[in-house]
């Protein structure tokens, strides 16, 4: 069973939640802050999905052995899905404003909004999804998750500030790269999880276990989207393949194959700018174990995910308990995924 079809209604109501919520008086507006919600180019949801799964397997639901405010814990449980809507609008908020930045032209396989509507537009759109976030996440009335979601926005913009700034040798230090990948996709995953246990009263460990499952599952998502720049069609990803190189960036399969191959460390430092160097860096990845290393680097991320959710507390319901073996098997689909 894909994973994803448990919590698919819950999915699908968010989703129109999300596009009810981005209408307003500004057609313009609205339609560039839609693009990437409506049906067709929405793909899997996975941040979003992911969220919801964790909010199903921490939810305490009523029992005779748990007796409880039942009023209570199903707000809670509502609060904590919202999480998902808020992580998702802000992912489509920073995918197009990194459209803008990377001067990209498709997007899902579809145009970009920058491409479709212009720059300006592109912004705005995810400058009003970013406000609508804000207010979703106010209504949680909850400080700590506040704080969280705070931290994640300031881990976003930290991470193109780094992906933009770092000097030359520092491309070649592969902390660098982890905390960059950390920064940009590490931190949404790890955040919004800590939101939901928080939001659910958890303990600290337990909200401690939510974060690390959501930071080493956004790692492995990570190597693994910069791996599949390399092995997948243009076509697959929705985007141009090649395009991290093309865009200057050095990722996990460039910095393994630049310790095989010393030649590719100058390529590096000026960002692949001179002619043939996206060819010459492409072949010295093929050539070497940096794909193969990368998939193990994943993989190390992936496990400790999976290790993560199997130390949470158990469920008291079937449906969270399937929820929880749910999240594990996402962190073999992330190693196995195409685009």
């Amino acid at each position: 069973m894909d994973p994803f079809t448990l919590v698919q209604d819950d999915l699908h109501n968010i989703s129109e939640k999300m596009l009810d919520s981005i209408k307003n008086e500004v057609p313009m507006l609205s339609s560039a802050a839609e693009y990437f919600f409506r049906m067709g180019v929405r793909g899997k949801r996975m941040r979003a999905a992911v969220v919801l799964l964790l909010a199903e397997t921490l939810h305490v639901a009523p029992s005779a052995s748990h007796p409880a405010d039942t009023e209570w814990i199903a707000t809670q449980h509502d609060r904590q899905k919202g999480v998902a809507a808020i992580a998702e609008m802000i992912h489509v908020a920073s995918l197009l404003h990194d459209d803008v930045l990377d001067s990209s032209l498709t997007r899902r396989g579809v145009g970009s909004v920058n491409a479709v509507m212009g720059n300006k537009m592109a912004i705005l759109g995810g400058d009003f999804l970013l406000a609508r976030a804000s207010v979703q996440l106010a209504e949680l009335e909850n400080t700590k998750a506040v704080w969280l979601v705070a931290t994640m926005l300031d881990n976003l913009v930290k991470g193109e500030v780094l992906q933009a700034t770092m000097a030359d040798d520092s491309l070649l230090d592969f902390d660098k790269y982890l905390l960059k990948s950390f920064l940009k996709t590490g931190s949404l995953f790890a955040h919004s999880a800590k939101a939901v246990a928080t939001v659910g009263g958890h303990s600290v460990e337990t909200c401690q276990l939510a974060y690390d499952y959501g930071k080493s599952l956004g790692l492995a998502f990570q190597v693994i989207d910069d791996m599949l720049d390399f092995t997948a069609s243009s076509g697959m990803l929705g985007k141009p393949a090649h395009n991290d190189l093309k865009s200057g960036l050095a990722t996990a399969p460039v910095l393994f194959a630049a310790e095989e191959f010393p030649g590719l460390k100058p390529l590096i430092r000026r960002r692949f700018k001179e002619p043939g160097d996206v060819e010459t860096a492409s072949t010295w990845v093929f050539q070497s174990k940096g794909i193969e290393r990368s998939f193990e680097l994943a993989s190390q991320h992936a496990e400790k995910a999976a290790q993560a959710v199997r130390e949470m507390p158990m469920p008291n319901t079937t449906h969270g308990r399937r929820c929880q073996q749910a999240l594990i098997e996402i962190t073999q689909m992330v190693l196995t995924r195409k685009k």
